[in-house]
Order: structure tokens, then C-alpha cells, then sequence
């Protein structure tokens, strides 16, 4: 048969398995792409203006 766990210990265990999903998250969200160091910038529109629609 298996032991009863104690309350405490399966809190704890909860908020560390907590602790690590937070950080696991927080690595995932800031390991996102490198900036460009110089980002260029567009030539071209890429949608045209309202205004030459409605002739």
C-alpha cells in the first residue's frame, strides 16, 4: 500500500514544480530573435493610399 504523502511536502512540491514552470516561461519569452542592428527601412508602400482609391 502507499504511504500518505504529508501536506506540507505536497505543497511544496507544487509550488516548486510552480517555480520552474515561471522560469521555464520567462527563458522562452526572452529568447526571441536578435534585434537588426540596422534595420532598413521599406522603398515601397505596401498598401496604396485611400485617396487614389476614390477617384
Amino acid at each position: 500500500m502507499l504511504e500518505r504523502v504529508r501536506t506540507t511536502r505536497r505543497y511544496a512540491r507544487g509550488f516548486a514544480a510552480a517555480v520552474v514552470a515561471v522560469t521555464a516561461l520567462v527563458l522562452a519569452a526572452n529568447a526571441g530573435p536578435a534585434r537588426a542592428t540596422h534595420p532598413e527601412k521599406p522603398d515601397h508602400r505596401t498598401t496604396s493610399p485611400v485617396e487614389a482609391a476614390v477617384r
